[in-house]
């Protein structure tokens, strides 16, 4: 079984969402700052975005990030065509996904969505995207093995922080890897137990 890996880009003052979100912009007025690291593979950022794509056999998301990507990801999900089962965690299923399209959705809470990513990842890891809301909730649940973190240079001085929905109980981290580009700094921590 693989590990469970709570993964988000973060601006250097800690947010994971610019101000003004709307659903042209879901990531705020130049939000998508976040995710040009992603987009240059020079530097090693194309070798370690393959590289994680091919460990993870499943991701899970909220229904909120599902609703404002699912424009871009179409039936293949945010993996492209490397097709990654994507496990929605929502309340209410939409009425109309993606015919074909890589999605499950999970009414019965997040343990049942790890239970069911789980099965779809067999021996890989699972990846907890999207948003800091439903990664802090499996974080706070003890259900998250490593974090990791795509620091980028920016400042963005407002938005949606990435701890943000912690409890005051601290959560005590290991260092696993730290690769640096001009683009991002990565960072890979294990969650100690």
């Amino acid at each position: 079984m693989g590990n469970v890996i709570f993964n988000m880009s973060m601006s250097l003052d800690g947010y994971v969402k610019a101000t003004g979100s709307t659903p042209e912009e879901p990531l705020g007025r130049g939000g998508e700052r976040l995710h040009d690291w992603a987009m240059e593979p020079a530097s090693g950022n194309g070798d370690l975005l393959s590289g994680a794509v091919s460990r993870i056999g499943a991701s899970i998301c909220g229904r909120r990030t599902y609703d404002d990507s699912i424009r871009w990801w179409q039936a293949d999900g945010p993996t492209g065509p490397a097709r990654v089962p994507l496990v929605v965690v929502t309340h209410r299923a939409p009425a109309a996904p993606p015919e074909g399209g890589v999605y499950t959705f999970v009414t019965d809470g997040i343990a049942e969505a790890l239970r069911q990513a789980r099965e779809l990842a067999g021996d890989k890891d699972v990846s907890v995207m999207g948003g800091p809301d439903i990664g802090c909730q499996y974080l706070k649940a003890g259900l998250i093995d490593q974090i990791g973190v795509h620091l980028v240079p920016v400042l963005f001085g407002g938005g949606t922080r990435f701890f943000d929905h912690l409890d005051e109980e601290h959560v005590q981290l290991e260092t696993v890897d730290v690769t640096d580009t001009p683009q991002a700094t990565h960072l890979l921590y294990n969650v100690l137990k």
